[in-house]
């Protein structure tokens, strides 16, 4: 008998059945007088979520790709000079964008298991005397590497320069899943997508900008036209859509975030971290493995990038896990390819689930190879668990 597999790669993320549930419904009228009641609460609610008073969120059908162009296509011009740092696959990726663009665009590479380097941009920003670097790129979570940078960092970093660029940040895989501060960090774009902290499918990039985003919008000549900031402001404050939105998907978001701020997003965020320290804990265990992230500091609560035994490969270790054991990891990805394989602990994920995927992933490691013991890393992550949840019951 084929079951469905267990899915821990970091995204599409597992959707919770009230979210599914909440989909499953005939389709609906995107122009009826009714609509509004469903967009306009969830813009003012997704201002929550990426903790602004003052930005104005909009919702693209596209992926989290798709709200990379948005942010740059709308308030920069061609030749303009941007600055990023790229230390994984997807950091690369915004940056080949950038060039693609046609921006002129400077590339600080990092070595891949660290994160934004906050002093290096600070000293070329500071030698940017004339100003020239307009938009400054970061991204807070790295999926290949799973690695988490300071994006509180960059933007004191950003002010001790006297830099008046712009901050634009990568929160696909953070944004719902580990804490992100837009007006505190004083960001101006922020990027997110529906499969991983939204636990919703694929199909929508959820983005805010600032005030100061849209005021560059006015003076920005790139060609856009299904991304168009000034189309979805004008169709959105009535609870419009300059096209046809993803309803369906507009549900589903409006049940996964009842759900989170059921939860509540501290609570989440404290989750992500726990069960993400019973993973690290496994990792640690393993016989001849170890993280991507190189120090503590970098760790991701979202997902673990781990490299296997020498001897031992990971695109064996991860097709092995799905043949046998019915579940699904991330792969390596660019140069980590057949050298790590990836645990994805976002979303609706809690310490069983995490378990299980930590026993497989001994399991696939030992059929292929790997000299740890078996037990070694389930041991370790229940010890994490059961001191978490030791603890709560004597505060309780």
């Amino acid at each position: 008998m084929r079951y469905h597999p267990g899915l821990f790669i970091p995204g599409p993320t597992n959707v919770p059945n009230e979210v599914r549930m909440a989909m499953n419904l005939p389709m609906e009228d995107m122009r009826s007088p009714d609509f509004p009641k469903l967009t306009l609460p969830l813009f003012a609610d997704l201002k929550k979520v990426f903790k602004t008073e003052t930005g104005q969120p909009f919702i693209y059908p596209s992926s989290g790709t798709g709200g990379w162009e948005a942010v740059l296509s709308n308030t920069l011009n061609p030749g303009d000079k941007v600055l990023i740092s790229s230390f994984g696959q997807f950091s690369l990726l915004w940056a080949d964008m950038c060039q693609r663009l046609g921006f002129d665009t400077q590339v600080v590479e990092v070595e891949w298991g660290e994160g934004v380097p906050v002093e290096t941009f600070h000293d070329i920003l500071k030698a940017d005397t004339e100003h020239k670097i307009r938009a400054v790129l970061t991204t807070q979570n790295e999926t290949a590497t799973g690695v988490t940078s300071d994006i509180g960092g960059v933007r004191k970093a950003m002010d001790a320069a006297g830099h008046p660029a712009l901050l634009f940040v990568d929160g696909v895989s953070s944004v719902g899943s580990i804490d992100f501060r837009m007006d505190e960090w004083g960001v101006d774009g922020i990027v997110s997508g529906s499969q991983k902290g939204f636990m919703l499918p694929t199909g929508l990039a959820i983005i805010c900008v600032s005030q100061k985003a849209l005021e560059a919008h006015k003076s920005s000549k790139m060609g856009r036209c299904f991304f168009s900031f000034e189309d979805m402001a004008r169709m959105n404050k009535d609870g419009y859509f300059p096209y046809t939105p993803a309803t369906t998907l507009l549900r589903g978001l409006r049940a996964s975030l009842d759900l989170m701020f059921e939860e509540g997003l501290e609570n989440i965020f404290t989750r992500h971290h726990h069960v993400a320290s019973g993973v690290r804990a496994a990792v640690e265990a393993w016989n001849g493995c170890r993280l991507v992230a190189a120090a503590p500091k970098w760790h991701s609560d979202t997902v673990s990038a781990i490299y296997v035994p020498a001897g031992v490969d990971a695109v064996r270790v991860i097709r092995h896990a799905y043949d046998r054991y019915h579940t699904s990891f991330g792969s390596g990805l660019n140069k980590l390819g057949g050298k790590v394989f990836r645990i994805g602990h976002l979303g609706a994920m809690n310490e069983l689930m995490l378990l299980g995927a930590i026993s497989v992933a001994e399991m696939a490691l030992v059929d292929c190879g790997a000299k740890i013991e078996l037990g070694s890393g389930v041991a370790a992550a229940q010890g994490v668990y059961t001191t978490r949840r030791n603890s709560l019951a004597q505060a309780a």
